[in-house]
């Protein structure tokens, strides 16, 4: 039962980590290295991460500086940013790629908004889901007689605990991304 309980926690924390780094990748209106996660570079024949081929900074708010490792690259560089499809139009003047972070529009903040929740939505979908198959595995613990009734009780309502903190830490992510969108 134990077993149950404790890999119901970890399928839990793990969604709550993968809900949260999804609402990350979203736009604040500020600049911020995750950006530029989905970047893949051509470095010699194959896609790569744009930080293994670079050092990123955030000088301020609203800039992000690409400083190439390798020089020749920094065409490649550039063009990889523009076919990322972010929005975004960076400029290099042969040593760094400046990367400008164009403030957001109303409308394009309340598309970032309606985002963070279909993320956390599909968080809370998964979160629901680990709840039922643990409630699941606990019933067949009980059908084959080996744990109580009560011990099914306790265990469910742990199961049930669980569920209920990690739907609240999603939803205070979403109002925290939104907030953060909103005022970015």
């Amino acid at each position: 039962m134990n077993s149950i309980l404790k890999s119901c926690e970890e399928k839990m924390k793990q969604c709550l980590e993968a809900t949260r780094h999804e609402l990350t990748t979203l736009r604040t209106g500020k600049a911020t290295l995750t950006l530029l996660e989905p970047v893949r570079v051509d470095y010699y024949g194959s896609k790569v991460p744009l930080n293994q081929v670079a050092n990123l900074s955030v000088p301020d708010p609203r800039m992000i500086l690409v400083s190439p490792w390798d020089a020749k690259q920094i065409v490649i560089i550039e063009k990889a940013i523009r076919e990322a499809n972010l929005g975004f139009n960076p400029a290099n003047d042969g040593r760094v790629i400046r990367v400008p972070v164009p403030a957001l529009t109303e409308e394009r903040r309340k598309d970032l908004c309606k985002k963070a929740r279909e993320f956390g939505e599909k968080g809370k979908v998964t979160i629901r889901h680990i709840r039922h198959e643990s409630r699941e595995a606990i019933e067949k613990k009980e059908k084959a007689k080996e744990i109580s009734e009560d011990d099914r009780d306790l265990a469910w309502d742990k199961i049930q605990k669980m569920h209920d903190k990690h739907i609240e830490e999603i939803q205070h992510s979403v109002t925290k991304k939104e907030s953060d969108i909103m005022e970015g």
